[in-house]
């Protein structure tokens, strides 16, 4: 299947077009296509296709668009709660195509893709934009066309194009520019220079300006007899594999943009290839020469370049022939030469903003800075721009392999390829010395590098040669940190989770937060750690295991406070819970259940992996605990799988520890999961294991939760009857212990079951009684789900008005709970009673409100079962 998106919207399968839909269809297509894999969320989506004119119903239209694309076309468009996410074969779509052609400077090819107006026929404002930025692209290449061909010398053949050009685009001053050093190439310096007085006029009346410093130099260049660059030409060639970076070559923009830009990132991660392989395709943006230094900022066998030598070199260059002395002498005698100047000046590898400001020239030069750390005084007090590099996507990585190492080896392991891609984490540093190494071994399979990444990812990221070896890259970087930040490093390599938060980086580091963050800050300027959401950090995969390798002791304050914190949470949301104590220094504090789940999303994917990591360094009552304080959110959430998993981790702890009431809550939560996973036989068992454990202990509360869950399975299962029995033995079970938070849920319980066998007025006495005791004790939790049953009562008694009013009721409890997983329920039945009572437009509302929900959770069964009915 092949995408064009450059002209008319078409999709062809093998060579013919295929029709998938009217104009709106294949702008929600068009919409996901151009994010290249990244999800779109539904709200946008809507924007994107619609804009301000969405219909009602649009997001039912929507999804029955997507479903639609779905299957004419065999897309695989998934959905998660992030929005609708594409991914297809970037060489599949015409314009990732182009975009690939520009970056390989291959620019006739580039430009023989379009086949008229981007995106033809959609008509959004958001298309409008994306149209008109497409158009500046294909502006772009053809002009980086033009200086390619002009410095080849291929000015007789760009000249009626040029002209055709300068007609439609009478304002583009680098268009006039080309034209008129084309013209002077052919002989014709008056049609030059008649052309320059053009545009001239044309700028000061319709504009006006004058014409930009470039143009005016070729303007005097031809004045003089001569339009052909002039001066120092010091840069290094470019990277011969340079693949992928579009969005940092767009940052990066052209000259004249931002004088001052600079580039950061961490060691091996392509700062001196970005900034060469822009500079290579700018070079007729410098007619007066470019300026090249390696500042040796991060040097192992050598100290950072001083300013003052580097000026040195610059003038000589410059044609100077008296140095003065002192920096700042040579600083301001520097300036003077380059002033009005149209130079390009790379510092490469650059160690402070204080080594950097020196050998900053006038406002007429372009300046690229690339430097391991951050240099946010060059920012603030100079106001360059900051581009800061991260790894090359997967795609990227892959062309980078196939550059290097040729397509016909490259296909051959097409597994192993991959794999390599992955283990190098997108690093190009590591993608380069894999490569390397492989060259220098043609004839050993790409399985025997691979092999050795897998087993020793450091070792074999080891080319022999200082400058092709990660561990010493990543040193130097380590070197230049302060002490305490150095070891807040090797802190943060034992860490097993993906990201940590300040708060646990606080109780790891043994810091305030304030200091932690300090810390961070430093890691973060040295781009050995990324902030890549605020109050979240996280390391690269090879810089984690560098760091990992180092000697530290992180003790077992990480844990602790995961353990202590999550009990925390568990009690704000449950504060009759039992849970054992757990001491942490660092522990937090809630005040809100928002807060609450709040901290739960954030750290669930952490919680998980610190349990697990517990259970392996058998801290036993961390894992067990761990997993106990997470149910209620899983419940919340509707993350039965992720529950399911934690209680599996739980019980081997409980199991280690020899503890039978503890082994007993797991294999009856296990069970519950099991059931609604449609698991049935593997939950009884879990259940028949349960209640053996809790007969050898006199814990009632214990045994009445065991029936309890047997109750709501035999529910799910619809066996009603049975429900009824359990449900009825667990309220005895806790009245004995004289649970009341406990007891109320059970009589909510038996209401809602002797309401499901059509025995209304004994299901309101249970449920009347228990909204009571709810509302005494304050358990918001209990009273929004005996409201839920006594709305379905009201329902079923034909109390329309009633059971709206419940489930209205019920709903605020449940937003105010954030609760989502019991809201997308009580929404679908408020829905039921509107519809009931006749008011189909609220019906409607609260229906679309369950489904967006039902989709958001993953829970098909319930949204297929809604749609099906409505």
């Amino acid at each position: 299947m092949e995408f064009g998106l450059l002209g008319a919207v078409e999709v062809r399968n093998r060579g013919e077009v295929v029709e998938f839909g009217h104009v709106r269809q294949r702008s929600v297509l068009v919409a996901l296509l151009l994010e290249e894999g990244r999800p779109v969320p539904v709200d946008r989506l809507l924007d994107r296709v619609w804009g301000e004119r969405a219909p009602l119903r649009a997001r039912e239209t929507l999804y029955g668009y997507v479903s639609k694309l779905r299957k004419v076309l065999e897309l695989d468009i998934e959905r998660s709660p992030a929005g609708y996410r594409l991914e297809v074969d970037p060489s599949r779509v015409d314009l990732f195509r182009f975009r690939a052609l520009v970056r390989d400077r291959e620019f006739d090819s580039a430009l023989g893709l379009w086949r008229g107006e981007a995106l033809d026929g959609l008509d959004s404002e958001w298309f409008d934009a994306q149209r008109e930025s497409l158009h500046a692209e294909r502006v772009a290449a053809e002009l980086d066309r033009n200086d390619v061909a002009l410095a080849q010398h291929r000015h007789a053949e760009l000249l009626p194009s040029l002209r055709h050009r300068t007609d439609e685009l009478p304002h583009d001053e680098r268009l006039a520019a080309q034209l008129m050093l084309a013209l002077h190439r052919a002989g014709n310096d008056a049609e030059a220079l008649r052309h320059y007085e053009i545009v001239r006029r044309r700028l000061a009346d319709e504009l006006g300006v004058d014409p930009s410093r470039p143009l005016q130099d070729v303007h005097q260049r031809i004045l003089v007899g001569s339009a052909e660059a002039t001066g120092p030409r010091q840069l290094p060639a470019p990277h011969p594999w340079f693949t992928g970076r579009t969005g940092e070559l767009a940052a990066l923009g052209t000259s004249g943009t931002v004088l001052i830009t600079a580039i950061g990132g961490s060691g091996g991660i392509g700062k001196t290839a970005l900034a060469l392989h822009w500079a290579h395709r700018h070079l007729g943006e410098f007619p007066d020469g470019q300026l090249y230094v390696n500042l040796r900022g991060f040097d192992p066998s050598a100290a950072p370049t001083p300013p003052e030598t580097v000026l040195r070199e610059f003038l000589e260059a410059l044609g100077e022939e008296t140095i003065p002395a002192g920096l700042d002498a040579r600083a301001a005698r520097y300036r003077s030469v380059v002033a009005g100047r149209r130079l390009l000046v790379v510092l490469d590898n650059a160690r402070s903003t204080e080594q950097v400001v020196p050998l900053l020239p006038g406002p007429d030069a372009t300046v690229l800075v690339t430097s391991r750390l951050k240099l946010a005084g060059l920012v603030a007090a100079h106001g360059a721009r900051s581009v800061s590099l991260d790894v090359l996507h997967p795609a990227d990585a892959h062309e980078f392999l196939v550059a290097r190492l040729g397509a016909e080896r490259v296909a051959a392991e097409p597994g192993v390829v991959t794999d390599l891609v992955t283990w190098c984490g997108g690093l190009p540093l590591a993608l380069s010395i894999v490569a390397a190494r492989a060259a220098m071994e043609p004839d050993f399979p790409l399985a025997a590098f691979a092999e050795e990444l897998r087993d020793q990812p450091l070792d074999a990221l080891d080319a022999g040669e200082i400058g092709t070896n990660l561990r010493a890259v990543f040193s130097w970087s380590v070197a230049a940190l302060s002490g305490e930040a150095a070891r807040a490093f090797g802190l943060l390599g034992t860490v097993r989770t993906a990201d940590v938060s300040l708060p646990a980086a606080s109780a790891l580091l043994d810091r305030p937060a304030s200091r932690a963050r300090m810390l961070l800050r430093e890691l973060e300027n040295a781009h050995l750690v990324q902030q890549h959401v605020p109050g979240r950090y996280r390391m690269h995969d090879l810089v984690g295991l560098y760091a990992g390798d180092l000697p530290a002791d992180p003790g077992t304050r990480l844990a602790d406070f995961y353990a202590a914190t999550t009990r925390a949470a568990a009690l704000t949301l449950e504060p009759h819970k039992v849970l054992p104590e757990h001491e942490s220094g660092h522990s937090l504090a809630f005040d809100s259940n928002a807060a609450v789940m709040a901290w739960f999303d954030a750290e669930h994917a952490c919680l998980l992996t610190e349990q697990r990591h517990a259970l392996e360094r058998k801290k036993f009552d961390v894992a067990w605990l761990i997993g106990r304080a997470l149910n209620n959110y899983h419940l919340r959430r509707g993350r039965t799988h992720d529950d399911t998993e934690a209680w599996l981790v739980a019980l081997a702890a409980a199991e280690a520890l020899g503890d039978s009431l503890k082994q007993g809550t797991a294999h009856m939560c296990l069970g519950a999961n099991y059931v609604e996973m449609g698991q049935s036989p593997l939950g009884h068992r879990h259940f028949g294991r349960s209640l053996e454990l809790f007969e050898e202990t006199d814990d009632h509360e214990a045994h009445g939760g065991a029936h309890r869950a047997i109750a709501w399975a035999a529910e799910f299962e619809g066996d009603l009857e049975k429900a009824l029995e359990h449900s009825l033995a667990g309220l005895a079970k806790f009245r004995a212990a004289g649970k009341e938070i406990r007891e109320a849920e059970s009589l909510n319980e038996v209401g809602w079951r002797l309401a499901c066998l059509g025995r209304y007025a004994e299901a309101r006495t249970f449920c009347e009684e228990a909204i009571a005791l709810n509302r005494r004790l304050g358990h918001a939790e209990g009273s929004a789900a005996t409201l839920d049953s006594l709305a379905h009562i009201a329902h079923h008694d034909g109390r329309h008005a009633d059971a709206v009013a419940h489930y209205r009721e019920a709903v605020a409890l449940y937003r105010e709970l954030d609760n989502s997983a019991e809201l997308a329920t009580v929404l679908e039945h408020l829905g039921d009673a509107h519809a009931a009572a006749g008011d189909t437009g609220q019906a409607r509302e609260q229906w679309d409100r369950a489904l967006e929900l039902y989709r958001e959770q993953g829970r098909d069964a319930e949204a297929t079962a809604l749609l099906g009915r409505i």
